[in-house]
């Protein structure tokens, strides 16, 4: 069947080109990897032993690595995920050897807004289905293992309050006397449940837990998703579980899953999680799914271990980032690369007309609702005072020391001189730039965009991180928040600014990165202020530790953990084909 993206659902495509895809054995053959480095989940989809496959390749040459990050996206999305399968498509064109990586959907956008994750058009991951809906169970082993957590410590203070210690004592238990008022995580999601923000768990009798307030984050959002990403191998994961901090005690002391003694059981949710899962494109180029989204509320990468494979089995490997260049490209930059060792030889940022127009004042944009006049016809003065946003991300890419590459994900309502404002300005600005129509096109359209970045990998790099380990929290917050969003300063709660001061006194917080939490739409930590903000401070909210993944997590504004299922959510257009047991209805 011929795939049409103008007459075609994205389901549509994804199950027409599912009838000649690879089987998985004869891609992983392809791409390099031994029979048995593959752990197979089916014909279509698998494991990599990361330990076997990783071990053999690691005097392999190391490949151009390309990360693929945004402008500020409309609540629509601008394309990120597409245009990184579109390049790899691309560069396949071209004849490279080129593996991918990209992030496995939540269930909260898959079932609510933004729909799944896989791309779109002709530059889709594929099988679809499974991509969106379970997969191999990574997100479900995190979500156990994250919640078996919470089990072990409210069963704890249940215990410690109805034992004395002698018959704590007879269970091999010491009194750890966890603070209540100081619990610092939630039971874990994967859903949009604000219903679950808040709640109060323990109610009943004495038997039935530890009567508290408590509530649910979405599972993405978890540390334990977070130390998957970051994890280098099966002993740091270990390590890293073990570090996370629970609670604090009455006397302010960390309580630690190893203090709770669940560390191990929730390593062994994780043994097959961390091993990545490798699908294909449309078009047959390999791509590692692997860890999650929600740069916003998480580190919103794919994981370093599906990078350092990726870069030892291809000559181009092509990783993505969530949301814009300010958060999801700055936690590349800062959190992910630090960690991996990897340096990127070229960063694509993403841009649409549509976008540019909202950024330069046009209407509201809301999923569900029909775009105004303005974005589909031309308007020259709302794309250049628009293009304001995508100067702020080209200059923080270049503080990296990266050559930016302008990827204009081309609608067909953009115009010839709509795309032309957007080129000057983009090549003024430092960047190269390429127009793209892998959504219409798949490869053949993305060949422009797979040239330049080629020619951007070719060219002198200069990587730096935005600060230093040693560099004092509050100072590493105002560097982001002046440097990155553009803001004029930061604000803090007494409350927040003495969390900030004891955190800096800790001699261990010198060892762990910045993970900032806040809006992905706008440069701001408010939603509503579009283009490129001027006079305004970061309020930071609170501070959060993430120990075991190795972060802070400073909180910017009003942003949940748990977002909200919509009035018109995607779930209303998914169904089922009893007579093929075919998911229909994923966009």
């Amino acid at each position: 069947m011929k795939l049409d993206a103008t007459k075609m659902k994205d389901w549509q495509i994804a199950e027409a080109a599912e009838e000649g895809m690879k089987p998985v054995s004869q891609l992983a053959k392809e791409m390099g990897l031994k029979e048995d480095e593959l752990i197979p989940m089916g014909r279509r989809l698998a494991k990599v032993d990361y330990q076997k496959a990783g071990a053999r390749l690691a005097g392999n040459p190391t490949a151009k690595y390309i990360d693929v990050t945004a402008i500020t996206p409309t609540p629509l999305g601008e394309g990120k995920t597409t245009t990184a399968v579109g390049l790899i498509e691309g560069l396949g064109k071209l004849n490279k050897r080129v593996v991918g990586a990209i992030r496995q959907p939540s269930g909260g956008p898959t079932f609510n807004i933004k729909g799944s994750a896989a791309g779109g058009g002709l530059a889709q991951c594929i099988p679809l289905t499974p991509f969106s809906i379970r997969l191999t169970g990574d997100i479900d082993s995190i979500t156990n293992a994250h919640n078996l957590c919470m089990v072990a410590l409210t069963s704890r203070m249940q215990h410690e309050r109805n034992y004395d210690d002698a018959r704590l004592a007879k269970s091999k238990l010491t009194r750890i006397d966890i603070d209540p008022e100081r619990v610092q995580m939630k039971w874990a999601v994967d859903f949009c449940a604000q219903a679950l923000r808040n709640i109060r768990i323990g109610q009943g009798g004495k038997m039935d837990g530890y009567e508290m307030d408590s509530g649910f984050q979405i599972t993405v959002s978890s540390e334990v998703m977070a130390i998957l990403a970051v994890a280098r191998d099966l002993k740091d994961l270990r390590e890293r579980i073990s570090g996370i901090v629970v609670a604090y005690d009455k006397k302010g002391n960390e309580v630690t899953t190893a203090d709770l003694e669940v560390d191990g059981a929730m390593t062994a949710w994780m043994v097959d999680a961390i091993n990545p899962n490798l699908l294909q494109t449309i078009e047959g180029q390999p791509v590692f799914v692997h860890a999650g989204p929600f740069a916003n509320i998480a580190i919103g990468q794919s994981s370093i271990i599906a990078d350092m494979l990726g870069t030892k089995l291809g000559d181009y490997h092509v990783t993505e980032s969530g949301f814009g260049a300010d958060i999801g490209f700055e936690k590349f930059w800062n959190l992910k690369c630090r960690m991996s060792g990897l340096v990127p030889n070229a960063v694509v940022v993403v841009a649409t007309v549509r976008a540019l127009k909202m950024h330069g004042g046009g209407p509201t944009v809301k999923p569900g609702i029909p775009l105004a006049e303005e974005y589909t016809s031309e308007n020259l003065g709302l794309v250049e005072k628009g293009c304001e946003n995508l100067i702020a991300h080209i200059e923080t890419v270049k503080k990296s020391g990266v050559t930016p590459v302008v990827c204009i994900n081309s609608f067909y309502t953009d115009t010839k001189n709509e795309i032309a404002l957007v080129r000057k300005i983009a090549e003024q600005n430092g960047a190269l730039c390429a127009v793209s129509e892998h959504w219409l096109k798949g490869g053949d359209g993305a060949i422009e965009l797979a040239e330049a970045v080629i020619d951007a990998c070719n060219k002198p790099n200069d990587f730096k991180f935005l600060y230093e380990l040693d560099t004092p929290l509050r100072k590493r917050i105002e560097l982001i928040a002046k440097e990155v969003y553009g803001a004029d300063g930061v604000t803090y709660t007494d409350q927040v600014l003495a969390k900030a001061k004891a955190m800096e006194a800790d001699p261990v917080s010198k060892t762990l990165g910045t993970c900032m939490v806040k809006t992905h739409l706008s440069l701001s930590h408010d939603p509503d202020l579009k283009g490129r903000p001027a006079g305004w401070k970061l309020p930071i909210s609170d501070i959060l530790i993430y120990k075991g993944a190795g972060f802070i997590v400073p909180v910017a504004g009003a942003i949940k953990l748990m977002p909200g299922t919509a009035s018109n959510p995607a779930f209303r257009r998914i169904d089922v084909d009893t007579k093929t047991g075919k998911v229909q209805g994923l966009f």
